[in-house]
Parts: structure tokens; sequence; C-alpha cells
């Protein structure tokens, strides 16, 4: 699928910049490291969301776009690709799930996780539940494991806990949008022109250069000068949303 893939290279796109753009003075100390899984995810998801699925991105985008498709979105206009790329609709794939409904995904798995290390389920029990679940929170049938319980490799890769940093990222890329609108007020109109440079330069200042310097929780109030809060992201999502829904 084109957005599946797309999505995907930006995301790891956001992983990749914080990663090149750490401080040098730093490499092979534990401080010059990323600060966090979540501030990691707040990167890739900055990046991936905020600005890739923008509508002033695909100005930029999508003519170039039509340009190596041939007439396949040849009659597709820029309003119409923007909303489509922001369908908000309950996924069985966490990975394709849209900004509204993506959290869902991460209670899931933490209660799955919680229960687990609580000793209150066992991994036999993981597929049924997971499905009950997913009927619960979302609303949807699970077919078969493959699009369910074993949709991700965190956990045969042994990464339990580590789920919740999407959702910090999330906040933490509220948090980040907010202050940096405050110093780059017309940054949607350089997206809009295809550049990424004064944006990419404000966030390797702001939270790519300090590395590991601080824990995540005073970080984020270095950055924003507020402690961890997840206002700032709803009223990203309220204000977004509103416009492609008219509500």
């Amino acid at each position: 699928m084109f957005a599946s893939s797309l999505f995907s290279v930006l995301h790891e796109g956001g992983h990749a910049i914080y990663e090149q753009n750490l401080n040098p003075e730093w490499i092979f100390q534990p401080v010059g490291t990323g600060c966090s899984s979540g501030f990691h995810e707040s990167q890739s998801r900055f990046v991936e969301n905020i600005i890739g699925r923008s509508r002033e991105f695909w100005i930029y985008f999508l003519p170039k776009l039509k340009e190596n498709t041939g007439n396949i979105l040849s009659d597709v206009d820029l309003d119409t690709f923007a909303h489509a790329i922001n369908q908000v609709k309950p996924s069985k794939i966490r990975v394709e799930a849209d900004k509204v409904t993506y959290c869902l995904h991460i209670i899931i798995r933490f209660n799955l996780e919680r229960d687990i290390f609580a000793d209150k389920i066992t991994v036999a029990e993981l597929p049924e539940i997971w499905n009950q679940s997913y009927k619960k929170y979302l609303g949807i049938d699970i077919e078969n494991d493959s699009e369910g319980v074993m949709q991700d490799t965190h956990w045969a890769s042994g990464l339990y806990g580590y789920f919740p940093s999407y959702a910090l990222g999330n906040i933490y890329s509220g948090q980040i949008l907010a202050r940096m609108e405050k110093d780059l007020s017309h940054w949607r109109k350089q997206i809009a022109k295809g550049s990424f440079q004064n944006i990419k330069q404000w966030l390797i200042k702001n939270v790519h250069s300090y590395g590991d310097l601080y824990d995540p929780a005073d970080l984020i109030k270095k950055i924003t000068g507020e402690e961890l809060n997840v206002k700032p992201y709803i009223n990203y999502l309220n204000e977004k949303y509103s416009k492609l829904y008219g509500f």
C-alpha cells in the first residue's frame, strides 16, 4: 500500500534525523544517546504525522507524486488527498491506525503487558484476550492471529514495556509543536514551499542537541516550560480534525 509505505519511511526518517543530529562531541558517551524511547517516538511521529500528514506538506509534494505515478492520481485534488491520508477509521493494525484511534492500540497492549507481569493472564490466553480487547475498544473483529496478537515484533524481541513510548511520543510531539509555533509561526508556509530546513534546525537546537543530558520529564519542561501535558496534543487533534470533518 502506498500510504503505509510512505508514512513508514517518514516515521523511520524521523528517528534517523534525531540520531544524526545528536551532539557529535558526546558520541560514545551515555549522554550522547537519545533521551528516551518516548522522545525518539516523538521525533518519528512528528515527522510522520505533524509534518507528513499536514495539508501544507502535500501542497508541495502532491504535484511531484502525480508526476511519478502517471495517471493513477491525476484526478485527485489536494483536499481529497489530505482527507484520505487523515481518515479516522478503526484499524486492526497499529502502524496503520489514524492519529485519533492510535493510542487505543497502545492501551490494549499496555493492559496485556501489565496483566502478564502480574500473573493475571498467561501467554496462551493472549490471542483470545487481544481479540476481546479490540472488540471492546475499537469495535473490530479479529479474524486471525497475524492481524491480531502477532502483528508486532516487540514482544518476540523482548521489548516489553516499549509500547507506551508511542503514546508518550504523541504527547511530547504536541507539546513540542505548540512551543515551536511560538518561534516559527510560519512553519506551515515553509512546508508548503518544500522547505523543512528551519523546522529541522529548530528541532536540532531544542531537542536533538541535548541527547541524554536530561531525564525525559526534565527535558520536556526545558523545551516547553511545562510538565508533561496531553492538552497541546488534544488541541492539535481538535484543530486538525475539525477542519477535515467540519465540527
